[in-house]
């Protein structure tokens, strides 16, 4: 053998050794990417699962051992609101839509105790994506009202699932609120952070139109068009406004645990003023970073985390936006804290660089629109005023009339609004661009003209000045005939 030869070997030996050191030092650093055969992971002794309503969640998982966890859940069918007026019987796991957010670990075994309250009409089931056995569990799980039936499962597999119902028809047990998340943790949990909440979107479909006023019924012709009258948050519009937002401090990073309950539509998932550092994909072990909408399809979850950095209302919206701002699907979460004006000014300066002329947009008449019929009396007018601004007035000037600072103005004790209704009227009818000064503070902003009957707008401006401390002003009906008499 040749010294060549020698030196060859020598070199190949050499680099085979440096590569088996390499590849030994990514498999030691990624041990916690590899796959865990959970069905090996031994229970060490046995609780209670603690399950809670949304927003909320329970308490993380931390470090404890694999437990056999006790699930007792209950399919309750009961009357509840999905919007100012408009009442809706959903069927439920656990009394809230979505249904009770259920929280383990890998290895965890699950004795799963489903029953149907004996009040409820229909059997029902239920169908948990973290499980691997026939139908998620559904196939142990048929259960008729008054009758519990238990089934057990070991978790596999780490992630964030949905469960459903999926009794026949499944896409009606869903469409009726009967979906929920079930939480997989880690070994050694999920990293800690300082709030955490539970959101899920879903699709409803009504036999009247929205905003229709009344006990609705689900619309199967609808349903299988896939056009839904609301896509809201956990379950009714305004689930998570006003009085309903979660909340943080500057400073704090939020973690939430989104799902899609469907039954049809994708949700385009987003937080207005803040961008996700961390997106759970699909709910599963594969992180993305610094994501500013996230994709979540129907039957299908994602975990996003973010750290406040700034105090403010965010707005939480699915980003197929009339969703949104006509159908319900918009939250908010209030940080309070003070402010850095380094990394968020507010506004600087508003002065126009090119005048746009005088045409103010016009909202498009809705010829499809259900004519209801007309409230009487004084509470009545002031019930659908209410109605319609929720509708259309509470995503700018917010659900308790407190407007947005430096973009929309308050309509709470608003000097502007009290002085003035002719003006209030005009606003309404022929939109509002350019400078105003609302209690003492400067507001630059367009609003447009709202396509609104004479009766209509007198409601919801008497809803308004009924509210948060104004005048108690009643706004008739001719009142308004007469100044869209004098708009040309």
């Amino acid at each position: 053998m040749n010294k060549r030869t020698i030196l060859s070997m020598l070199k190949m030996a050499t680099f085979i050794s440096l590569s088996s050191a390499m590849i030994t030092s990514c498999n030691s650093a990624g041990n916690s990417n590899q796959k865990i055969d959970a069905s090996k992971i031994k229970v060490e002794g046995t609780m209670e699962a603690e399950l809670t309503a949304p927003p909320l969640v329970p308490k993380p998982v931390g470090k404890r051992a694999a437990m056999k966890l006790t699930v007792n859940m209950e399919i309750i069918e009961k009357e509840g609101v999905m919007a100012d007026g408009v009442k809706y019987i959903y069927w439920t796991f656990g009394g809230s839509v979505p249904g009770s957010f259920i929280r383990t670990r890998v290895g965890d075994e699950v004795e799963f105790h489903l029953k149907n309250h004996p009040n409820n009409k229909l059997p029902h089931n239920i169908d948990l994506h973290a499980v691997t056995g026939p139908g998620g569990g559904a196939a142990s799980s048929f259960v008729a009202p008054g009758h519990e039936v238990v089934f057990s499962f070991k978790v596999l597999n780490q992630g964030l699932f949905v469960y459903h119902c999926a009794t026949a028809p499944v896409g009606m047990h869903i469409a009726n609120g009967m979906y929920g998340l079930i939480l997989v943790e880690p070994e050694g949990g999920l990293p800690l952070v300082d709030k955490e909440y539970y959101v899920m979107q879903g699709d409803f479909y009504t036999k009247g139109a929205n905003g229709e006023k009344g006990l609705q019924s689900f619309d199967m012709g609808k349903a299988i068009k896939e056009e839904p009258d609301y896509v809201v948050f956990n379950g009714k519009v305004g689930s998570l406004t006003g009085d309903n937002a979660i909340t943080a401090k500057v400073g704090e990073t939020v973690r939430l645990f989104v799902g899609n309950g469907g039954p049809n539509l994708v949700s385009s998932f987003h937080v207005i003023g803040e961008i996700f550092d961390n997106v759970n994909i699909e709910g599963g072990s594969l992180v993305n970073h610094d994501v500013q909408t996230t994709l979540i399809p129907a039957g299908g979850s994602s975990i996003v985390d973010f750290k406040c950095e700034v105090p403010g209302t965010f707005i939480i919206v699915d980003h197929s936006i009339f969703r949104t701002f006509n159908k319900g699907s918009l939250g908010m979460l209030k940080v309070s804290g003070d402010e850095n004006k380094t990394l968020y000014s507010g506004k600087q300066t508003d002065e126009v660089y090119h005048p746009e002329g005088g045409t103010i947009q016009n909202m498009p008449a809705d010829e499809n629109a259900v004519k209801l019929s007309k409230p009487t009396t004084l509470a009545e007018r002031i019930e659908d005023g209410k109605s319609i601004y929720n509708r259309t007035c509470f995503a700018c000037h917010q659900p308790t009339g407190e407007g947005l600072p430096n973009t929309f103005p308050p309509l709470a004790k608003s000097d502007f609004l009290n002085a003035n209704t002719t003006s209030a009227i005009e606003f309404i009818l022929k939109g509002k661009s350019g400078e105003i000064v609302v209690n003492g503070k400067k507001y630059n902003s367009v609003m447009t003209a709202q396509v609104l009957t004479d009766d209509e707008i007198s409601n919801v401006l008497t809803f308004v000045y009924s509210s948060w401390g104004n005048s108690k002003k009643v706004v008739s009906p001719e009142m308004v005939a007469a100044v869209r008499k004098t708009i040309k």
